[in-house]
């Protein structure tokens, strides 16, 4: 009773039903050649995931279906189950769907039964979930489907598909995550094989908790599970991470690569279904559950799964593949960066180098792209080589396979022709700043310029004192902090327009065409605490770190100089964080902590409370004043009170940060993934009165 099962990572784009179309259909041939009589596909493959409001318009539900007909007539599903996910109305109420086609014909339509509706999520806004539980009713399929395959009408719902010689189901995503699972409910009717299509996304250290869930599902119940996901951005801040798996009996089977530039992935197992037969029968206590279990509808479908090919059966994986969070970090935005560059057909980045970690790890990022764009033309990827050839063009893409030995040598020749990176100095900026910039620049390959526009600062200068005959100073300089912050902001802003400027017309200086992206260069915590200039260089296009702490980012670096090949990075590392935007006296040196009076990672903490655990300043303080008890109460308070002040002060600033790659669970990304109010009493006046009744109580104990 051997099975050859199969499930995929697939690069959807929201609305590109051509490209998505087409992969689906590579991914089913790809299936077929590997000898696997069913397939499994991500949430939402015929319009990629992210298509948010687009769900609400007819037009969406169309083409699905004008999809889904393109898929049939042309004979992909002959011989083979596709398990095919798409957005169906079903009377007037639309619903998050899996379909079911074998030999051309629908079996079923099965709507999802938990939404997602937290976080980066919000399926209730465009769908609702299936309330009828374990039912079925007629669903009258659409002119185009009914003119290719018998069907007029099919069953909607949830069921479960009875082939002549296993039994089958599926779940969405969600459905895997939430306490009481409905694998639960398939297993104790029967079902061996459980398939999972999902639209999950990239999160730090995320990975070994969908893995771990996978396994138990089949650990408690038995059985096969097959996960596929979507890979890479189609459209939006997350970075879909693949890894598709197949799992039997509490064991992975099949790992696909979590982050990977490649359009298609087809991962594939065989399995013996007698070993889920005798493990279930093995478990007396499932078994006497499954005997008084909900019956759940059966549909029956003329069709086997199993085959005569004696394939030897998938043994369990003895290593699972979870990156170190350096490496996460290393190629989670690489990929999203390159899948947003060929989409979007701009002719490269633009990154403000400052010599710092930040914009460092940000030039990095694009050089790690690099690289993944080499090995992959040195590899011979077809969707890469046919992308690079539209951005870089065909002959330089055989230059770079011909002429160069290495795929290390080939990234730096590609850095040169995508990456333009440019040093902006004042009278306030170091030479150190200025040779790590150049240095890192060099590593990468990047094409770089050094600019000092102490010119422009003047110019600014001197127009405010023509116009208002005063002349603010720095407080180095007896200045306000009014005026002091007005001067750095100066710079800060100038450098935005500059970046820009240079992004237009640097390709056209060069002789190529289009315009750059340009990178924003700010961390998660520095976004948090509002520790930048609005309209500064956190005004970007994107922001490949923008929701990466700068504790991570230090990781990262120490990783890259080694792994990526950079080991300029050690002087970025071995440099105190400086915004370099006050001039530098004897007795004074602007530092990034000392000026936000907390350290880097006091903010990740107070981000992870803030958004993770869910405290205002009240249970802020409670917890801290516990987890911190090397500081004394009050300031333990002090510091609390400081981060809410600024946080409040600065919330404003979130409305327009930079769209970023989706990477922690605190980003406050406004409207986005943190939906709170920008207008706040900045004072927090019955919080912090309580603070400081609870601080009394303790200083008198």
């Amino acid at each position: 009773m051997k099975a050859t099962l199969a499930t995929c990572n697939l690069n959807q784009w929201a609305l590109d039903f051509d490209g998505n179309c087409d992969r689906i259909i590579e991914s089913i041939e790809l299936a077929k050649a590997a000898g696997a009589k069913y397939r499994l596909g991500p949430e939402l493959e015929i319009t990629g995931y992210s298509c948010e409001d687009h769900f609400l318009e007819e037009d969406t539900l169309q083409h699905s279906w004008e999809s889904l007909a393109c898929i049939i007539n042309g004979g992909h599903t002959d011989g083979i189950l596709c398990d095919i996910g798409m957005p169906v109305m079903h009377k007037s109420v639309r619903y998050n769907c899996r379909v079911f086609v074998c030999d051309g014909k629908i079996l079923l339509i099965r709507p999802k039964k938990i939404l997602a509706a937290e976080g980066n999520y919000r399926e209730p806004r465009w769908f609702a979930a299936w309330q009828k539980g374990w039912t079925t009713e007629p669903f009258q399929v659409p002119p185009e489907i009914f003119a290719i395959t018998a069907n007029r009408t099919v069953p909607i719902g949830c069921a479960v598909i009875v082939t002549h010689d296993t039994v089958l189901a599926s779940e969405t995503c969600e459905e895997l995550f939430a306490p009481y699972s409905p694998h639960i409910d398939l297993a104790y009717n029967g079902v061996e094989i459980i398939a999972n299509g999902s639209g999950s996304h990239h999160e730090l250290r995320k990975l070994d908790t969908r893995l771990s869930l996978i396994c138990n599902a089949t650990d408690k119940c038995g059985g096969v599970y097959l996960y596929a996901n979507q890979q890479g951005c189609d459209g939006g801040r997350l970075y879909f991470d693949g890894c598709a798996s197949i799992a039997q009996n509490g064991e992975i089977l099949a790992q696909g690569s979590q982050f990977s530039i490649s359009d298609v992935e087809v991962v594939t197992a065989t399995v013996d279904l007698t070993d889920v037969r005798s493990y279930r029968g093995s478990r007396m206590s499932g078994a006497v559950q499954a005997s008084h279990a909900t019956s759940i509808p059966q549909i029956y479908a003329d069709f086997k799964i199993t085959d005569s090919q004696n394939r030897p059966v998938t043994l369990p994986k003895t290593h699972l593949n979870i990156h170190l969070p350096e490496e996460e970090i290393a190629l989670g935005p690489a990929c999203w960066l390159w899948d947003y560059l060929r989409r979007s057909e701009a002719a490269g980045y633009f990154v403000p180098l400052s010599g710092g970690s930040d914009s460092g790890a940000v030039a990095t990022l694009v050089g790690s792209m690099c690289q993944l764009v080499a090995k992959g033309i040195f590899d011979d990827v077809p969707h890469v080589i046919r992308d690079a050839e539209k951005l870089l063009g065909t002959d330089f893409v055989k230059k770079v396979k011909i002429d160069f030995n290495d795929p290390s040598t080939a990234a730096q020749h590609i850095a040169n022709q995508l990456l333009y990176t440019c040093y902006m100095g004042t009278a306030n900026s170091s030479r150190e700043t200025q040779r790590r910039a150049k240095e890192l620049a060099s590593e990468i390959g990047s094409y770089h310029l050094n600019i000092n526009m102490e010119s422009l600062v003047i110019a600014m200068h001197k127009l405010f004192t023509s116009i208002t005959g005063k002349t603010p100073k720095f407080k180095t300089e007896g200045g306000s902090t009014i005026e002091n912050q007005a001067l750095q902001n100066i710079q800060a802003r100038l450098r935005m327009v500059i970046s820009y400027f240079f992004a237009q017309t640097l390709p056209w200086v060069r002789n190529r065409r289009g315009t750059l992206l340009v990178l924003g260069t700010g961390n998660v915590d520095e976004a948090l605490r509002g520790y930048l200039t609005k309209y500064d260089c956190s005004s970007a296009d994107i922001n490949p770190i923008g929701s990466i702490s700068k504790t991570d980012l230090r990781s990262f670096l120490h990783w890259a100089k080694d792994h990526l090949g950079y080991p300029s990075l050690n002087g970025i590392l071995e440099a105190p964080p400086t915004a370099e935007l006050e001039p530098i006296t004897e007795t004074y040196t602007q530092t990034d902590e000392e000026d936000m009076g907390m350290t880097y990672s006091e903010l990740s903490r107070f981000g992870q409370l803030r958004k993770t655990h869910r405290c205002g300043p009240v249970s802020m303080f409670e917890k801290l004043v516990q987890e911190w008890n090397h500081l004394p109460p009050s300031e333990v308070a002090d510091k609390v009170k400081r981060f809410f002040c600024y946080y409040a002060i600065n919330r404003h600033k979130m409305t327009t940060l930079t769209p970023a790659y989706h990477a922690e669970p605190y980003s406050p990304d406004d409207n986005r993934f943190d939906l709170r109010q920008f207008l706040y009493n900045t004072r927090w006046t019955w919080q912090f009165r309580k603070i400081d009744r609870m601080l009394e109580e303790m200083e008198s104990e």
